[in-house]
């Protein structure tokens, strides 16, 4: 990976930490990773646990961020998700997945939840 790949996503993953916590949300784990794939945030607000999954893109010439989270995506972080669930057993939460879409260029930070 590119040096300018990886402050990209450094700067990603740092505003979407900013966006979660500016929306209430608490932060519980960064960058959980398992066998089955790697979840970038696990916050929680009021009764729901949310696995993250952050994608930034300087501009949308190759498309909009949230694009590139495919099926393929999803299942990974299903299972993963999975997993942390597994090993930090969480009772009486609602679990949802989720997509924060990033796009430097614009300064648009958008939530999506799977």
């Amino acid at each position: 990976m590119s040096l300018y790949r990886k402050n990209l996503g450094t700067s990603g993953e740092k505003l979407a930490r900013s966006y979660l916590v500016a929306n209430k949300f608490e932060i519980l784990k960064k960058n959980f990773r398992s066998k089955f794939g790697e979840i970038d945030i696990i916050a929680k607000k009021y009764n729901c646990i949310y696995f993250i999954e952050i994608k930034t893109r300087s501009n949308d010439r190759y498309g909009k961020p949230y694009e590139a989270v495919n099926f393929r995506k999803i299942n990974h972080i299903q299972k993963a998700a999975d997993y942390f669930l597994l090993k930090n057993p969480l009772r009486n939460l609602k679990l949802k997945l989720a997509v924060i879409s990033i796009q430097l260029d614009i300064n648009e930070i958008k939530f999506f939840e799977l």
